[in-house]
């Protein structure tokens, strides 16, 4: 699917699902008081993130 001149697949749309599921891990944890275990989340969310918008 194309929009905006970029190419969606399933696995763009699936990476940034995933990088979603990550960032409400993130807030899960700050709710919590884990911040060491969210900047841990975080940096696999931003990871994820990346993939995604390199597959582009």
């Amino acid at each position: 699917m194309t929009i905006g001149g970029l190419e969606f697949t399933y696995g763009n749309v699936l990476i940034f699902a995933l990088a979603v599921f990550l960032l409400m891990g993130v807030i899960s944890f700050i709710k919590q008081g884990l911040k060491i275990a969210a900047a841990v989340v975080l940096v696999l969310t931003a990871l994820a993130f990346a993939a995604g918008v390199m597959l582009l």
